[in-house]
């Protein structure tokens, strides 16, 4: 295991990894409802890209079984290429780990259907090879409230740490004086933030 202290998450040190979204897999989704996890994990792609993070996506065994990523993140995505694989743990993928590399960012955020399998496992052998995770729980879903928790407990005891996505993109952004702050905030879906920033350039005039 990789014995390194945590280092600040910024813009430049920072990808995103997007794992398994797929239609099939969000049927079974039963920690929370299918329309909040597709609402989070667009923001989240979202926010990446008003940040300017790379996006590495991938899905696994999308034509044999779990069907094609969900369409609302895809458009995101753009031209994205998103990987397909058959290793459950994307981790163990050589072409997975060859296309993080290649970002270039040794922090990563990582969010995936399922939370337990598909989320957290790259995640431990992400730190185990020298990364620094986390996982934004709550853009990842999974198939019983006690797979949710026996995985949170699990990511506790190897000190694997989360959060949720707007927090992770607004440490990011670091300053609400940024010229992309509202940009971000619309983009990660935050309406009582979005409405005060227009508040406050109304009683600005």
């Amino acid at each position: 295991m990789s014995d390194t202290s945590r280092t600040r998450f910024t813009r430049h040190n920072t990808a995103v990894l997007l794992i398994d979204h797929q239609v099939g897999l969000f049927t079974g989704v039963r920690d929370m409802s299918v329309d909040e996890l597709k609402h989070n994990v667009v923001g989240l792609a979202r926010g990446a890209h008003v940040l300017g993070l790379p996006i590495v996506a991938v899905t696994t065994a999308r034509d044999s079984m779990w069907g094609p990523t969900i369409p609302e993140l895809t458009s995101v995505l753009g031209d994205t290429e998103i990987l397909d694989r058959s290793t459950v743990n994307a981790w163990d993928d050589d072409r997975f780990v060859a296309q993080v590399t290649a970002t270039g960012r040794d922090h990563l955020i990582i969010a995936g259907l399922s939370f337990e399998v598909c989320a957290s496992l790259p995640a431990i052998s992400a730190r185990d090879n020298g990364f620094q995770p986390v996982v934004a729980v709550d853009a990842c879903g999974t198939f019983s409230r006690h797979k949710r928790e026996a995985g949170l407990a699990r990511l506790a005891t190897l000190g694997i740490e989360v959060s949720d996505y707007a927090t992770m993109m607004v440490e990011l952004m670091a300053d609400n004086g940024d010229p992309s702050a509202d940009d971000l905030y619309a983009a990660i879906d935050m309406p009582f933030a979005t409405l005060m920033g227009q508040v406050a350039r109304a009683l600005a005039r």
